[in-house]
């Protein structure tokens, strides 16, 4: 069988020890070029777009303290069960992944260190209720008081210490759980504000 020509549109040059094919690139025809007066700035637009959202913020972060609030409210009065457990991560989860986003990074982290406490902790029903207690509050006061600048200062300390505390306790009841250990001796994932 004699070997296949390339389409006209494929260029093939051979050298001594390889060959180099070059073909045409199709995407040309769907690039539109523009004049330098109108030129677009995507990221423009995106920075617009997310400043008349951030309005929305600040309501968007209250929706999610109250749905944090109310979970643990269903802990407090029914006990805990694998619904109100799953509803309170969650909570503290949406929180984490965006409150940085949204102009609250010190309430990401704590709500970081409340889902540590919840994936981690042997069995929930045991950990110190002032300990998920103490999570609760404090991102409903960071969210608070974010606007106050000498609160921002306090609100790291504050999740900080909620980390360091919450990482001890974790540190203790899986002392012989080492692959909790591992991710528990991890850095946050969570960004710095």
């Amino acid at each position: 069988m004699a070997p296949r020509k390339p389409p006209a549109d494929i260029k093939v040059e051979t050298f001594g020890d390889h060959q180099v094919i070059s073909q045409p690139n199709p995407l040309r025809k769907m690039v539109r070029y523009a004049e330098e007066n109108e030129a677009d700035d995507p990221v423009a637009r995106a920075e617009k777009a997310l400043a008349a959202l951030s309005g929305e913020f600040h309501d968007w972060m209250q929706v999610e303290c109250d749905r944090l609030s109310a979970a643990y409210a269903a802990i407090a009065r029914d006990g805990l069960n694998g619904e109100n457990r799953e509803e309170l991560f969650r909570a503290a989860h949406d929180i984490k992944g965006g409150a940085a986003t949204f102009g609250f990074p010190t309430a990401a982290a704590a709500a970081e260190s409340l889902c540590r406490i919840i994936e981690h902790a042997p069995d929930l029903a045991q950990v110190p209720g002032d300990l998920v207690l103490h999570h609760v509050n404090a991102i409903q006061a960071i969210y608070r008081e974010q606007s106050r600048i000498d609160a921002i200062g306090m609100a790291d300390e504050l999740s900080q210490k909620l980390r360091g505390v919450a990482d001890e306790y974790l540190i203790h009841v899986n002392r012989d759980r080492p692959e909790h250990l591992e991710a528990i001796m991890s850095p946050s994932i969570v960004p710095e504000g």
